[in-house]
This record gives C-alpha cells, sequence and structure tokens, in this order.
C-alpha cells in the first residue's frame, strides 16, 4: 500500500494525540483519583417538607465542620423556599438543595454556583461569598410555563 508523505504525518499525528489523551484521561482517572461529580444521597421526593434539613429551608450555622453555615433551599413548582437569605461576607457556605416535582437549575448569577436539582436526588456546593451585594439564584432549566418567574436572592452582608 502505498500512502502520501502528508497522509503519513497526519495519521502518525492523530494517532499520537490520541494516545496522549487517552493516556491523560488515565492518568487523571486512575492515578489521581478524580471522577465525575454524582449525586450520591437521595430523597424520597414526597417526603422532602418532613426530612432534615429540608423541613426548615434557610441559612443555619454548623460547628465543627469545615464551611460554617449550611444553606439549605428547596425548589418546587416555580419557587425556591427561601425566597430570600442573608449571608455573612466571607463566610464558607455549603449549599444543599433538592426538588418536589420536576428537574430545576439552581445558578446564583455572578458566582460560579450552577446545579442542577433533580427529584430523589440531593446536589451540594461549598462556596466563599467574599463580594457584598445581593445575588439573584436563577432556574436555568426550563421546568414549566411559570418559569420565568423563579427566582430566590441570597443578599451578603457585613
Amino acid at each position: 500500500m502505498n500512502m502520501h508523505k502528508y497522509e503519513k504525518i497526519w495519521l502518525i499525528f492523530g494517532v499520537t494525540s490520541l494516545l496522549v489523551f487517552l493516556s491523560v484521561l488515565g492518568v487523571s482517572a486512575f492515578y489521581m483519583g478524580n471522577q465525575p461529580p454524582s449525586c450520591l444521597t437521595t430523597i424520597n421526593p414526597e417526603k422532602v417538607d418532613t426530612t432534615k434539613p429540608f423541613d426548615k429551608p434557610g441559612l443555619n450555622k454548623v460547628e465543627g465542620k469545615e464551611w460554617d453555615y449550611e444553606l439549605v433551599f428547596v425548589a418546587s413548582a416555580f419557587s425556591y423556599n427561601p425566597t430570600k437569605v442573608e449571608v455573612p461576607k466571607g463566610a464558607k457556605v455549603k449549599i444543599i438543595a433538592t426538588t418536589k416535582d420536576v428537574i430545576h437549575g439552581f445558578e446564583v448569577a455572578g458566582t460560579n454556583i450552577n446545579m442542577m436539582l433533580e427529584p430523589g436526588y440531593i446536589s451540594e456546593h461549598i462556596a466563599t461569598f467574599n463580594k457584598r451585594g445581593e445575588f439573584l439564584v436563577l432556574c436555568n432549566e426550563y421546568c414549566g410555563t411559570g418559569h420565568h418567574m423563579m427566582n430566590s436572592r441570597i443578599e451578603v452582608v457585613e
């Protein structure tokens, strides 16, 4: 079989690139232990209102953890509970959220907080709010006709 010189170069480049990519992926997954995030914690979506910590949504101070506060959100038909919450500036906060009905998004505008809330699963994210101001929490997954009205606010105060 006779191949042109440029075909050989591109074939060698493609195979080499593939081997480098698979090597990096293998080292990252197996040696370094990196894995995609997963929802390990589940909840019965019909009993969200009676299951801790979702029975008392809002900001709760915690002791003996690597974070200072737990911020609990429950999403349901076109609303978040709580609708507004105040967080101290510089506090390390673990956001814990779930939904009772359909898939919702949970995005805090102006930050890197972005989670998908699925019925039966608990989503968590740890963040530090270092900037004063009011942050809008939006649903970024279409959840029905009232989707555009679904929001909440996190106010960072001194």
